[in-house]
């Protein structure tokens, strides 16, 4: 018996026909990704693929010029970045975004949901409802015995990790993070890795990332894109011996 095919309602995420021209540059072009529930999807390929575009059309950073972007079956091609978030998107860029000044505590307390805007600021109370989340996320991304530090004195790897956690806060179904461990020690690499793993149980993520071992040690599958477009898919086994990803990306 044939299975049924897949429609977009199985997915968490859906991107069809994605297209998004600069000057007549298609940095996407006609793209088509499906993300599963509870999967943890790495997008690599060479400078200037469309990684970071392809983010950003995602989280509304960016318009597309053509196609839809499907997050639990709900439209969102068209919407603000901030109704995007609200949905249950998050989004980590490259540089560390976290206040140096505040500590690890405070930075992840003022990204409670109900803390964010002018008007959650002013009528947040820090609960013990609030207490607890800011006590399991930092336990959760290894900086439960650094609330109290000033986020300014963190190694760069611990930066990472709490702006992870600042996302983590807000409980989104999809996280997005590129390249998360650019920068980081051998030892801050591992724990990054079983961090991603860990916090993928649950929620779908999209990893941007250039370290093949990395790749290795987190991907549920790869995508790799080229010229803005998808050239592969699969597992890191199947793209890696795939003859087109050896001559554009691999080999080089």
């Amino acid at each position: 018996m044939i299975a049924p095919a897949m429609t977009s309602k199985d997915f968490v995420l859906s991107v069809e026909d994605l297209t998004v021209s600069f000057d007549g540059f298609k940095a996407i072009d006609s793209l088509n990704l499906y993300v599963d529930q509870n999967e943890l999807r790495v997008i690599i390929g060479p400078n200037g693929a469309g990684k970071t575009t392809l983010l950003d059309l995602i989280c509304g950073k960016t318009r597309a010029s053509h196609g839809r972007i499907k997050f639990k079956n709900a439209e969102m091609t068209k919407l603000p970045e901030y109704q995007i978030v609200r949905s249950g998107i998050g989004r980590k860029f490259q540089t560390p975004s976290i206040y140096e000044n505040l500590s690890v505590f405070q930075n992840l307390e003022v990204s409670f949901p109900r803390g964010r805007g002018v008007f959650g600021a002013l009528f947040f109370k820090r609960t013990e409802e609030v207490k607890a989340r800011v006590q399991a996320v930092a336990a959760e991304i290894g900086l439960g015995d650094q609330l109290d530090t000033e986020a300014g004195l963190l190694s760069h790897g611990q930066k990472q990790w709490l702006e992870i956690g600042m996302l983590l806060m807000q409980d989104p179904e999809l996280l997005m993070l590129d390249e998360p461990i650019a920068g980081m020690s051998v030892r801050e690499r591992e724990l990054t890795a079983e961090l991603l793993k860990r916090i993928c149980k649950g929620r779908a993520m999209i990893v941007i990332e250039h370290d093949m071992e990395f790749v290795k040690r987190i991907a549920d599958k790869v995508t790799v894109m080229h010229q803005g477009k998808i050239l592969a898919e699969g597992s890191m086994e199947k793209v890696q011996a795939d003859p087109r990803v050896i001559d554009v990306y691999l080999g080089h």
